[in-house]
């Protein structure tokens, strides 16, 4: 089985953007390894100190279309075409925008790599 790893856009929210109009968008690397743990996906943040996140991949997916959580790990649907992540740490809260079709399409993608092959 293959690694799956997928650069997406996303906006970090913070105080200061409700006074922005336009918040820039930040790489961010989602990363699902079916030969290590093959129901959780992973989330790397940019910044000064890369914070990483390790949660289920089924909490994801449930997320795109109801708000759920687990430990420090929220999801919601945000309107029509985004999603919101809030993940909590000792350090705060970082929460994290993005398109909700980036997110399908690495679940998509994540269940495609971890079928098994058949000959």
């Amino acid at each position: 089985m293959s690694v799956v790893e997928q650069y997406a856009r996303a906006h970090i929210v913070t105080d200061a953007d409700l006074l922005q109009e336009e918040q820039e968008a930040v790489p961010v690397v989602l990363r699902y390894d079916p030969d290590t743990d093959p129901r959780s996906v992973r989330v790397r943040l940019p910044g000064r100190e890369e914070h990483e996140w390790t949660f289920s991949r089924s909490l994801l997916e449930q997320g795109l279309r109801a708000p759920t959580g687990s430990g420090e790990i929220r999801v919601w649907p945000c309107g029509r075409v985004q999603a919101v992540v809030e993940f909590h740490s000792a350090e705060g809260v970082s929460v994290v925008q993005f398109e909700s079709k980036a997110l399908m399409r690495f679940l998509r993608r994540t269940y495609l790599a971890a079928a098994p092959v058949t000959r």
